[in-house]
């Protein structure tokens, strides 16, 4: 067949597959479904992204900074500096020269990070202690309510006096903040879990939950201190919610605002295994190589001893010398006084029987040695310790004793 009847072919079939399918595309319904991926990864390593972008879109300058290096300058404009992440690592010059700089007329908001010992009278948070500023848990501060009551109420007898009953308060678990010229407050989600108690009163305005003091404000100097609970309800999860944006916009409005997201700084160490890990495992693959190296045996081992070189001296002079460090010359000395007796005993029955100086006399008869140095030799030793020499000498005259037996 031709081309042209090929071609002809395939345009008659797609014809009649177009004509078939016709029922079945009538039937299909078009859709569009929005697959939800998570947040991007600058809202994920930035929690407080969506704050940020708030304050900008309010027309508020907002500089992201990670370190207390240099603060902002404010005499051009009101600067607001706003510490949402840990303290820890704050040092005290830090906390002196950041109140010297609210003194001079900055505005400082931060989160209280440390709960109150009453054993040790401080809780370690350096801003909060400088200002006089205490954090409790709410159920602790419920109980000593509770406790206090109980000391203080004593039994009256009941009057017929109509029940009074105090009016609900509409969501306790909200923080309320009542602003100048409003009759209705602004309402915030933070953690009813935690109290701010300002013993000295240097706090000019609060806002309070049901049960607990969630945000303090007071003029510092020519500045503005503000302390809050925790920084949460500015979270890209909580910010949309309640009046939590419109607070962050009315404690820095009419100023720049400066967000210090860190103020801990990674030593040396955690910086290398941060940027070069490899380089630290290589260093210390190679400091263990090095230890390993230097702990090797230098030079040849010495061969083992020849077990076949073992005389009968040898071991009768390592048994001597054992027997010296163990028990001692007097223990030596009376072994060879006691084998002289016992073969004299042998070559004359009933020696033991004799008088001592008839023992002597018959030994010096039978060793050709005088009686005087016979006693000497026999005769029992103090436990002194004895010279070399000493000891030596009398060894040698005990053993020519008994070899003449």
């Amino acid at each position: 067949m031709s081309r042209r009847v090929w071609v002809l072919i395939i345009a008659v079939a797609v014809l009649g597959l177009t004509l078939a399918s016709m029922p079945f595309l009538k039937q299909l319904e078009r859709y569009e479904e929005v697959v939800d991926q998570g947040p991007s990864p600058e809202v994920r390593a930035n929690p407080y992204l969506a704050a940020e972008t708030f304050l900008r879109q309010r027309g508020l300058s907002v500089n992201v900074t990670q370190a207390l290096n240099a603060l902002p300058d404010t005499k051009g404009q009101a600067q607001t500096l706003m510490l949402l992440d840990t303290r820890e690592k704050m040092t005290p010059s830090e906390v002196t020269r950041l109140l010297g700089w609210v003194r001079s007329g900055g505005r400082l908001l931060f989160v209280a990070e440390q709960l109150w010992d009453e054993q040790k009278g401080r809780s370690g948070d350096l801003l909060l202690d400088q200002l006089q500023i205490r954090q409790f848990m709410t159920r602790d501060v419920r109980e000593q309510d509770r406790r206090r009551e109980r000391e203080q109420i004593k039994p009256v007898i009941p009057l017929t006096t109509p029940e009074i009953k105090a009016p609900d308060t509409p969501w306790p678990e909200l923080t309320r903040l009542y602003v100048q010229n409003e009759s209705d407050p602004a309402y915030m989600s933070f953690d009813p879990a935690f109290h701010l108690d300002d013993p000295q009163d240097h706090a000019q305005s609060w806002a309070n939950s049901a049960d607990a003091t969630h945000m303090l404000q007071m003029v510092y100097g020519s500045g503005l201190i503000t302390v809050l609970t925790d920084a949460d309800v500015w979270k890209t999860r909580a910010i949309g919610q309640y009046d939590n944006a419109w607070l962050l916009w009315y404690l820095s409005q009419d100023s720049a605002v400066t967000l210090l997201l860190r103020t801990d700084h990674d030593d040396l160490f955690g910086l290398l295994w941060k940027y070069f890990p490899q380089a630290l495992l290589a260093l210390a693959l190679c400091i263990g190589a090095g230890l390993w190296h230097c702990g090797m045996r230098q030079g040849p081992l010495l061969p083992e001893p020849n077990r076949d070189r073992r005389q009968l001296g040898e071991h009768l002079s390592a048994s001597a010398d054992f027997l010296l460090r163990r028990k001692g010359q007097h223990a030596l000395l009376r072994a060879l006084q006691q084998d002289i007796l016992r073969r004299a005993r042998q070559r004359h029955p009933g020696f033991e029987t004799l008088p001592v100086t008839e023992q002597w006399q018959w030994l010096a008869r039978m060793t050709q040695q005088p009686t005087r140095l016979i006693g000497q030799a026999l005769r029992p030793h103090v436990e002194e310790r004895l010279s070399s020499p000493e000891f030596t000498r009398q060894v040698a005259y005990l053993q020519t004793l008994r070899n003449a037996l």
